[in-house]
């Protein structure tokens, strides 16, 4: 493992990532924590979607990195989107000021206008809608999984909780069934979780399973579909 400091710690794409104290895992692959969110939410996930208006559900914001990663692809996909992050465990706000993301992917020049971006992820109160611009729309909210509730049907869910071995609890079919019932017809979830005891789950469930080739480091990740 890379040096950490506070739990902060470089991994090979050169982007952050942290060690979580409670659950002694790292948010993010230690292959990349970029080049990780990036393929299996944003590649995988977000531009694969046709509709014009999504409502997205993220399960474990953590360092806001597929969030902040979702206003950036949106500039080019010009989607309008209401995105809901769950995220029962925040960040310090010392810890988020201390993240690379937008050095590693901006110059200097325009670095500052994106890290304020990112910040605000961080800085917003709980449970209240926030514009981020005219195309996107964000909500944090600091519950457990099985306590959110909301009327909403959501069209992509990025699955990014700890692992099966580490929060086992949000890896049953009792948990599965609560994401299908949260989901719109045609809804897509993705993880870069591809056990197969996590595929057979969501498929005793009812979704449409796909394996996708991985995240650097990783041979296959999973995309889930809910039938139209």
């Amino acid at each position: 493992m890379n040096t950490q400091t506070n739990g902060v710690y470089l991994t090979d794409d050169g982007s952050h990532s942290i060690i979580s104290e409670q659950f002694k895992e790292s948010y993010h692959s230690r292959h990349g924590a970029l080049k990780e969110s990036l393929h299996v939410f944003i590649n995988a996930g977000l531009k694969a979607l046709t509709k014009e208006n999504l409502h997205i559900l993220e399960i474990g914001l953590g360092t806001g990195l597929n969030a902040w990663l979702s206003v950036l692809e949106n500039q080019n996909l010009n989607k309008t989107i209401d995105y809901i992050g769950i995220e029962p465990y925040p960040i310090s706000m010392d810890m988020a000021q201390s993240l690379n993301y937008p050095t590693v992917l901006f110059d200097q020049e325009t670095e500052n206008n994106h890290r304020n971006v990112f910040l605000k992820i961080h800085e917003e109160a709980w449970e209240t809608p926030i514009a981020i611009n005219d195309k996107f729309t964000f909500t944090k909210s600091k519950t457990t999984l099985e306590e959110f509730s909301t009327e909403k049907k959501f069209d992509l869910v990025y699955f990014d909780a700890f692992a099966p071995n580490a929060q086992p609890e949000l890896w049953t079919d009792v948990i599965f069934q609560q994401l299908f019932d949260l989901m719109a017809p045609g809804g897509m979830m993705v993880t870069y979780c591809a056990k197969g005891t996590v595929k057979r789950s969501l498929k005793a469930i009812g979704f449409t399973v796909e394996t996708l080739e991985g995240p650097p480091g990783k041979r296959e990740m999973t995309r889930a579909v809910k039938p139209a």
